[in-house]
């Protein structure tokens, strides 16, 4: 069995940051990804990246391709196309599968860099939706659906700013809301009274998504047990996202909303794994820099912990 001081689990920003700061401070590692490229949730930013410091991207893929490349030239261990099948905490071993292969690897330290994903509405017709590839951005795709009715489910920052991109594309928007609370910055809530292209429909949940090769319609439901019917060309799901937490619950101690708890040195319930980014941090306050600060903390920490290891 293949021995490994520092394993870390997810090639996003948080996970490139840990192999490079391993890698610089002359630690055993490797990173595991289970997704053909690094980058994680990178390529479906379509926005300008500004608030990485020393670092401008127009858009997450000219982010990603910085960050692979820096990753590259530093020299980084790492694996793609790679399945975590099982977690050991008693033996420290991983069980994972590239391909046909099914390998065990013996690890000394952890670290958790699996990150987030969307929340889903977990309703009738929506993964057959997602399946069928109808998963669309706001930004790069709003030209695609000009005179087309689109529903956006959500009340956050990314809900109002997609229905007004949409909006300002001549598609007829319904903004549908379970509340009629908004947690939207008010510079977009100011935006959203003004555009006559978006209809805001509030205190309401999607209940069912219908279409065989498209969407063509959803199911509504409001708070006074009214149920409606509304045709659509399409739906974009803005309701937040979870942490991926799932492969370590039972492992270290996950909170309700599903972050995985951590110290202030990003240790978790067991000794010996860590987390970083967006699995253990509020989506309030995620951000790459953040990430990359959390990946530096635990490195220099397991470099410690591993520089006494070897002196004992």
């Amino acid at each position: 069995m293949k021995h490994i001081d520092v394993i870390i689990i997810g090639g996003g920003p948080a996970g490139m940051s840990a192999a490079i700061w391993c890698k610089r401070l002359g630690m055993d590692h490797l990173l595991l990804e289970k997704e053909e490229k690094l980058g994680g949730q990178l390529t479906k930013i379509h926005n300008e990246i500004i608030d990485y410091p020393g670092l401008y991207a127009k858009n997450g893929k000219e982010m990603q391709q910085e960050f692979a490349a820096y990753f590259h030239n530093a020299g980084c261990l790492y694996r793609l196309h790679t399945k975590i099948l099982s977690i050991d905490v008693s033996s420290k071993t991983l069980k994972i599968q590239q391909g046909n292969k099914i390998e065990e690897l013996h690890f000394h330290y952890l670290v958790l860099a699996m990150g987030s994903g969307p929340k889903l509405l977990e309703v009738p017709g929506e993964r057959e939706m997602i399946a069928r590839g109808e998963v669309y951005s706001a930004t790069a795709d709003r030209y695609r659906f000009k005179n087309k009715i689109v529903a956006v489910v959500g009340g956050g920052d990314r809900a109002l700013e997609g229905a007004i991109l949409l909006a300002d594309a001549d598609a007829t928007v319904y903004l549908i809301h379970r509340s009629e609370n908004f947690k939207a910055r008010s510079q977009y809530m100011d935006i959203l009274t003004k555009e006559k292209n978006i209809k805001v429909i509030t205190n309401t949940q999607v209940t069912a998504i219908h279409g065989k090769k498209c969407v063509t319609s959803i199911d509504l439901l409001n708070n006074k047990g009214e149920d409606s019917t509304l045709e659509v060309d399409a739906v974009l799901l803005r309701i937040g996202s979870k942490s991926n937490s799932e492969l370590v619950k039972g492992l270290v101690k996950v909170a309700e909303d599903g972050l995985v708890v951590t110290d202030r040195i990003g240790q978790t319930s067991n000794s010996a794994i860590y987390a970083i980014g967006d699995i253990c941090t509020n989506p309030l306050f995620s951000s790459i820099a953040s990430s990359s600060g959390q990946a530096a903390i635990v490195a220099k920490y397991l470099s410690l912990l591993l520089t006494k290891k070897h002196l004992d």
